[in-house]
Formats: C-alpha cells, structure tokens, sequence
C-alpha cells in the first residue's frame, strides 16, 4: 500500500506541470548567474547596469520560449553559467562538479568544459603581461598590469586578482589595431602561454586534475557509447556542416541589432580594414572565399529541418535560403560581415587568444551537429554577449524591446495558431 502512495505521490511530483516549472526556476537562476558574472568580469560596471544585462539577457527569445517548455536549454545553460562563475571564483572541484552535471545534461557541453578551463589558463598566465588592445572609450577593459608574485603559483586554486588592479580603461582609436598585430598578438600569447604553461606543469596538472577528470571519464563514456550522442544517433550523426558559423554568426549579430546594425559599427569595420588596404581586402577576400565554400559544399539540409513545420528555420529555409538557387550565395557576405563585427568588437576588450578559443569552441559545438536548431547557439551567445562588454544603456533598451516584441510574437503563434497534421492525431503548435 505504502508503495502505490509513493508511486502516485511520485506521478503527481512528475506531472507536465511541475516538470515545466523546474525551468522557470532554473531560468531564474541563470539571471543571477549573469549578473555575478558580469559583476566578476567587469567590477567597475555599475549594478543598475549588470541588472539591466542580466534581464534583457533572461528576455532572450530562445533562452525565454524554451523556459516555458520541458527542454534540456535552460538547465544546460543554468549548469554551464554556474561551471564557469565557480572557475573564475578559483573554486576548481566545484566547478568540475557542475561541468559534470553539464555534460550529462548535454553531452556537446563538454566542449565549454575545455573552453572554460582554456579561459582560466590564458587569465592565469597570460596575468602578467602589459598587453595593448585598442578600445573606444566607450568600453570597460579587463587587464592585468600587475606581476605574478612568485609564491602565487603554488596553489593556483586560492588565487585572487584584485578587481580595481585588473580593471583600466584604454582610450585608443579601434583603427589603431590592424591585422598585422593581431596575428602578431596571437602568437605572442601563445608564446607566453606554453613558455608559462611548462614552467608550472605541476601546479597546473593539480590544480586542473577535476577537470582531467571529467574529461577522461567522458571519453570512456564515447568508448562505451560509441558516439558522443544518447539516442537517435542516426538523426544526428556527426557531419561537417560548417555553414552553421555563418548561421550562427548572422544570428547573433541580429540579435544585437542595436549594437551592431549600425552605420557606425559597418564605418568602423571598413576604417580598420582601410588601415591596411593590402592585407585587409586579402583577408576579405580569403573569408569571402571560405564562405562561399562552406555554403556550397558544408550546408546540410537535415531531413528534419525539411520535414518538421513546427519550427521557424523550416520557414527560413524554404522562404529565403531556398527562395531561388542564388539566395545562399548573395547571403555570404551578411554571414562574413556578421563574423567580422564579431571578431572585432571581441577583439577590442579580449584577448586575440581568448577570441580564437571562443570561435574554435563554437566551432567545435555547433560544426558536427547536421540540423540547424537556432536553441543550439543560446550558449555560445551568452559567452559571446557576456565579453563584449557592450555598455551602451539605450543600446540595451532597444535589445529588451525587440526581445519583448519577438517573444510576444512567438507566444501569440504557440497559443493561438495551433495546427494539424493529416498523417498524425493531436495538436500540433509553432516553436524555434
């Protein structure tokens, strides 16, 4: 008897309701988890701010619609955000632990582990270093000027870097930073990072043994499992669809409209390409080139994506991509335009090497995966959104009411524009 009352109170504990409202908490937590990070990466930002951001970003139109249904989005990225304030808290086990907790939840969130642990190691020993990077005054810039005292290294977890000494503003013109230094900057960093890296081997090795951990249990799961996938394998083979950075890119430059669809922004990207005439348009032309053979010979029309008419990007696909055979190729340069602002807007308050790592990571998420699912770019958005140090105040209220535009958009569809299948019984409604 006792039983069968566990098993109803059990059912009632896993009803759709219950179970849905697990994400409005988890996507409570992820605001709180913005906000702390945010106020850890710039300390200088004042809160009225760091709160704006952290609740435009809760508005976000694939973060919010998903809240609202039993998806694995929301805790994914609650136990990614949580991963990543632990590590830069130098709480290393704890944040292993909630890496693990990631992975199990999406098995592709073992690429941010490795991001993670790479942003720690570039802070870490890149601490040192009086880089410049060129920013408009506009812009917070999180550096460290300071030495690495000698006795710090010895137990890496219990480092602390005083926020006012790590925080300072460089006023410079964004065409003071061409590509030559930026190659140059890359390699100087990497330089620095292995020279630093094999000096404290050991201490490196301890300090990141959770991690090590994490990584070496999960390779045994893809040796057990045979793929990296639970599930439908089949349906999501790993496959070189590369057109998804130029999806990706496009759709996070929309989704900072304000910040980026600007004539400002577009003056500011050909000023550092006219910088150096030569090697700018060279490089122009190489991305234009790469573009145009990533959406020629990487684009993947997933048997999902042409069957299922619930989701959005089965409308952009058949409406503007497949509009006529010429649309995907006249849309390259937007995809390379979109990726260019990124990388410079980045590359004024990061690290060139903190740049790559951020693109090489998204790259490796969202490169294998055939469907285009616009849910699969939350995470890669939120680090994107959360180092651009965007500070701009109406720039964000603009952002908040387009969110709140697309999402009231989205919900009035869901509600009140269900459908049927003839081939399936049962309500069939619009979703990303």
């Amino acid at each position: 008897m006792s039983f069968v009352k566990a098993a109803s109170s059990f059912s009632e504990g896993c009803s759709t309701a219950i179970l849905r409202s697990s994400n409005g908490v988890l996507a409570v937590v992820c605001s709180v988890l913005v906000y702390e990070i945010i106020r850890h990466l710039r300390p200088n930002l004042g809160e009225r701010k760091a709160t704006l951001i952290a609740v435009v970003l809760a508005m976000y139109p694939l973060h919010w619609f998903f809240t609202f249904l039993y998806y694995t989005d929301v805790a994914s990225l609650a136990a990614v955000l949580a991963m990543y304030l632990a590590c830069l808290k130098k709480k290393y086990w704890f944040s292993a632990l909630l890496g693990a907790l990631a992975v199990v939840i999406r098995q592709t969130n073992i690429v941010w582990i490795l991001f993670v642990c790479c942003s720690e190691v570039i802070n870490i020993t890149l601490a040192g270093q009086t880089d410049k990077i060129g920013v408009d005054t506009d812009f917070s810039v999180r550096k460290n000027s300071r030495p690495v005292p000698k006795n710090s290294v010895s137990n890496l977890r219990k480092r602390k870097v005083s926020s006012s000494a790590d925080t300072e503003i460089h006023s410079m013109p964004a065409s003071s930073v061409s590509s030559q230094s930026c190659t140059s900057g890359i390699l100087n960093e990497t330089k620095a990072i292995f020279q630093k890296l094999w000096h404290m081997k050991l201490e490196f090795v301890v300090s990141f043994s959770p991690f090590i951990m994490v990584f070496a249990a999960f390779v045994a799961f893809v040796r057990w499992n045979g793929s990296v996938v639970l599930g439908a394998k089949e349906a999501h083979a790993v496959s070189p669809h590369f057109a998804q950075i130029m999806y990706f890119g496009l759709f996070s430059v929309l989704a900072m409209a304000p910040m980026y669809c600007s004539f400002s922004q577009a003056a500011e990207l050909f000023q550092s390409i006219w910088k150096n005439k030569s090697l700018g348009f060279f490089q122009i032309t190489l991305a234009l080139v790469a573009g145009f053979i990533s959406i020629h010979f990487f684009s993947i029309a997933h048997p999902y994506l042409l069957a299922d008419n619930r989701h959005y990007p089965f409308y952009l696909w058949r409406k503007v991509i497949k509009a006529h055979w010429s649309m995907k190729y006249l849309l390259v340069p937007l995809y390379v335009y979109s990726l260019l602002s990124i990388i410079t807007r980045l590359g004024k308050v990061q690290r060139k090497i903190w740049v790559l790592a951020f693109f090489l990571a998204t790259a490796a998420v969202l490169v294998p995966a055939p469907l285009i699912e616009f849910r699969y770019y939350t995470i890669p958005f939120f680090f994107l959104i959360l180092h651009s140090h965007d500070n701009d105040y109406q720039s964000w209220l603009v952002t908040g009411l387009l969110y709140t535009t697309l999402n009231a958009f989205t919900m009035v569809m869901f509600l009140y524009r269900p459908f049927h299948w003839s081939h399936e019984p049962g309500t069939q409604r619009f979703i990303w």
